[in-house]
């Protein structure tokens, strides 16, 4: 599995207010969305009226299909023209299968559970022990 994950920064030159500058942003998003299956959303600059922050998301398979399609993106919101670009990051993740690591467990598999109510309160009576001996409140301890 193949995560892409693009920041722009825009300016939205013609922005006199919060109104205008969601507008311009509405468009821009409106129009991605439509076009790619990304998610897209406002992550920055929420408050500035000529700037926005930017973060469009993409999953697949195969990594150059991820970055084409981030790539294509970015082409698209320079054409539309309602905001200029002034910065892009694109960071490509790659993640190996569930089964292919041992070190996780799967995500269908419940944690161990203990046999029985008896054996679940002896667990826990075992670890209070413990936790007794090693803050020096047991016998073995002799207080503090």
């Amino acid at each position: 599995m193949v995560v892409g994950v693009l920041r722009l920064a825009l300016l939205i030159r013609g922005a006199r207010s919060l109104k205008d500058k969601r507008s311009a942003l509405r468009r821009i998003i409106e129009r991605v969305r439509a076009r790619y299956n990304v998610s897209i959303a406002e992550v920055g600059d929420n408050d500035i009226w000529q700037r926005a922050l930017v973060g469009v998301t993409a999953v697949a398979n195969d990594r150059s299909f991820v970055n084409e399609v981030l790539d294509k993106v970015v082409r698209d919101v320079e054409m539309l023209g309602v905001a200029d670009l002034v910065g892009r990051e694109m960071e490509l993740e790659t993640y190996s299968e569930m089964h292919e690591r041992p070190d996780k467990p799967m995500l269908d598999e419940p944690p161990p559970m203990p046999q029985s109510e008896e054996q679940a309160a002896r667990e826990e009576a075992e670890a209070l022990a413990e936790y007794l001996r090693e803050d020096d409140f047991g016998p073995e301890g002799g207080g503090r």
